[in-house]
């Protein structure tokens, strides 16, 4: 058991590093990261060339814990929220990183609320 979590442990990292090796955030176009657990989604905008994080957003900030969404509601929420705070900071352009994830589902849907808050990829 503790093999295979091993296994799928390296075979994330390898498959990260393998999309990261092509992905490089600047000042004027950073880099749009995302990570996932179990329960929670995050983004952050990233510039590479000084390692510093110029904006995140997560889904305890969405406020509709009142009414039940999906997930993938949520994550749009997210990604238009993320959208907000890039334009504030006068981001227009990113590089999006999905990391090891596939691009379908959640990880869409953030992308989608990001293009429709105004970032352009």
């Amino acid at each position: 058991m503790k093999n295979d979590q091993k296994i799928k442990r390296e075979k994330k990292q390898r498959r990260h590093k393998r999309k990261r090796a092509k992905i490089i955030g600047t000042k004027n176009r950073p880099r749009l990261s995302v990570f996932r657990s179990n329960a929670h989604l995050y983004c952050q905008l990233i510039d590479d060339e000084k390692g510093e994080t110029l904006a995140f957003a997560n889904d305890s900030e969405i406020k509709d814990q009142k009414t039940k969404t999906k997930k993938e509601e949520k994550s749009f929420l997210i990604g238009k929220l993320i959208a907000q705070k890039a334009q504030k900071k006068g981001i227009e352009k990113i590089v999006f990183d999905v990391g090891a994830y596939k691009y379908h589902g959640k990880i869409k849907s953030l992308a989608q609320g990001a293009r429709e808050g105004g970032l352009k990829f």
